[in-house]
């Protein structure tokens, strides 16, 4: 992450220096995903597209834009252009604020011409909103409204329904359950925003009278930020767990030293509070499928007594992994990311030691580190800094700890076996291979945009894409889930395929790391021929582009049959399965549902 584009964001500077930004993530990022985005905005926005550049590109994004002109978000969206429709979008942002509601209510207005106002207000943007997912099938990002910078009726703005704060609040909450029934669409939070930027200084009249502009200038990091971590997370580059310090982190004091008895915690002290607000906040990430960890540099037993803490709201059982030694928190940070199967950018970083900070900085430069030192100041970093907005949440998110916890074990039972195959047997898993369902349609979108090491193309797809490929008959597409004597997986493997006369190409095959070595690939493969034979195919063609994270799978097509054909320079490999040969089957520990 470069470091001028984290929170807390010094908007300014950012503003200064959006060349140079720009051209450093350029030539730092040489392995980029392709999205074109179209902003439909209902004032100027130029700035806030050279801004929301920087903000995407430091996720290894490349955007590709198309701006619509001043104010006619309405006329592009409903009527369209021909560069808009040759553009395909694959996201369309509508930037529009307060100043593009049409009309208020006045002293005059009853409640019923108010509910009429207001109603015909709504569908103006419905009737819009529709139009572009019918037209373009991609997620929408909207922002709602911030309130106006000035109130006719003092406090009853907010309570008569006459008042321009009480209307724009009932159209935030419309709008909020649009978002609630429509998935791929998304709302750009501006009221909260605006008032945690401060809305005297958000709403900038001189900024809106001489350039039309609807925020200040200063402001409009602080709205592309927001706007990328929700292409950010739409695309599966969210972070996954939170790997935290102990000592003055997660309580006040030092347990080696200190003694469990005295360590700061609870409701007794005003620094005990802030622990225990921090860790409640901590408990509420991982209720939601935050990964929680421990880097400590304890004795183990003395991390845990402090762990066992009777005014703990975290006790042991809460945290994935516990790595309380003497190595440097970056080695740590490494062994608990191997353990888990997940590579070290899934991390955040939590410790109110600077130098600890800096060491993880320099040792593992994926990895978030939070600068905050001060317990109070902790929740504010990692909220504000967007690691784990939600746009999908999915019944495998809130297993995630458990379904990691569980992983451990397996790992441990391995330990246990000389023989692999063995090990394999005594997991008894049990495997559905099915086409694409609507009740995983979330999950698969989201693995498609997530998985690196075990993913050949590292192709990205939106939940959109997935289901047209699910209802036509020119894909055939696989999800698979796994369960074991531990318990369930979730979908951890997705193959799509794209039908070309008499062959079929693998447009995306990809594992998620937790069932790595697994047989879940050879599962996958032999349901994907036995499907391509039971429609007649004669060919099946496989590709590998390679990435900097997916090394792993390079020779994969060969070690299950297929013969390489083509690779180019840059490693870019062809390779092909003759269906009508003889297939041997490579699953032989997975029993297959389909």
């Amino acid at each position: 992450m470069h470091s001028m584009l984290s929170y807390p964001l010094d908007a300014p500077r950012i503003m200064r220096k959006r060349r140079t930004i720009r051209q450093e993530l350029l030539e730092r990022n040489t392995q980029m995903t392709d999205k074109r985005i179209a902003i439909l905005g209902g004032s100027t926005t130029h700035d806030i597209r050279e801004i929301l550049e920087l903000f995407i590109l430091d996720q290894n994004i490349r955007p590709l834009f198309y701006e619509s002109e001043y104010g006619q978000y309405w006329q592009d969206a409903m009527f369209g252009t021909d560069t808009l429709r040759a553009f395909k979008p694959d996201i369309i942002f509508i930037h529009t604020s307060n100043r593009n509601i049409m009309g208020y209510p006045d002293a005059a207005s009853t409640a019923e011409d108010v509910e009429k106002l207001l109603q015909a207000q709504f569908q103006h943007f419905v009737t819009m909103w529709d139009k572009l997912q019918q037209e373009y099938h991609c997620p929408i990002i909207q922002n709602n409204f911030e309130y106006p910078y000035y109130r006719l009726r003092g406090n009853r703005d907010a309570v008569d329904v006459q008042g321009r704060v009480c209307f724009i609040t009932r159209l935030n909450m419309l709008f909020a359950e649009y978002a609630r029934d429509h998935e791929n669409f998304f709302i750009n939070d501006i009221n909260y925003q605006s008032a945690d930027y401060g809305l005297e200084k958000w709403s900038d009249p001189i900024a809106w009278y001489l350039y039309k502009y609807t925020l200040s200038l200063n402001a409009i990091p602080t709205l592309a930020f927001n706007v990328a971590n929700i292409i950010k997370s739409i695309y599966g580059k969210n972070k996954k767990a939170l790997a935290l310090d102990l000592d003055n982190t997660l309580w006040g004091g030092i347990v080696g030293d200190d003694g469990v008895e005295n360590l700061v915690l609870g409701q007794e002290t005003s620094m005990g509070q802030a622990y225990t607000e921090f860790q409640e906040y901590l408990k509420s990430l991982q209720q939601q499928g935050v990964v929680l960890c421990i880097l400590s540099k304890n004795e183990h037993e003395n991390a845990i007594a402090g762990l066992n803490h009777p005014q703990m709201v975290l006790r042991p059982e809460d945290f994935v992994d516990i790595e309380a030694n003497w190595d440097s928190k970056s080695r740590n940070l490494t062994r608990a990311a191997q353990k888990l199967s997940l590579l070290p950018e899934s991390f955040v970083f939590v410790d109110d030691n600077p130098a600890e900070q800096e060491q993880i900085r320099q040792s593992l430069p994926e990895t978030a580190v939070i600068t905050a030192r001060k317990v109070e100041e902790f929740v504010r970093h990692i909220d504000k800094g967007g690691y784990f907005e939600i746009t999908y949440v999915s019944g495998d998110d809130l297993r995630r700890s458990e379904m990691y916890r569980e992983n451990l074990k397996r790992v441990q039972l391995q330990e246990s076996y000389a023989d692999y195959g063995d090990y394999l047997r005594s997991l008894n898993m049990r495997a559905e291979i099915r086409p694409f369902a609507d009740i995983y349609m979330a999950r698969i979108a989201q693995l498609t945009n997530k998985t690196n090491q075990f993913n050949l193309t590292t192709k990205r797809f939106s939940q959109e894409e997935i289901e047209k490929m699910a209802g036509d008959d020119h894909y055939i597409t696989l999800y698979g889930k796994l369960e074991d004597c531990f318990g369930d997986n979730g979908v951890v493997s997705v193959v799509i395929g794209k039908i070309n006369g008499d062959e079929i190409d693998i447009i995306l095959w990809l594992m998620s790391c937790r069932v790595l070595k697994r047989e879940m690939e050879y599962a996958m493969m032999d349901e994907f021929v036995s499907r391509c034979k039971k429609t007649g195919l004669k060919k099946i063609n496989g590709y590998y582009y390679p990435t900097l994270k997916n090394s792993m799978v390079k020779e994969f097509y060969g070690t299950i049959g297929f013969t390489k054909i083509l690779e180019d320079e840059t490693g870019n490999a062809k390779w092909f399965l003759n269906v009508e040969n003889e297939y041997d089957k490579k699953n032989s520990n997975i029993l297959v549902v389909g």
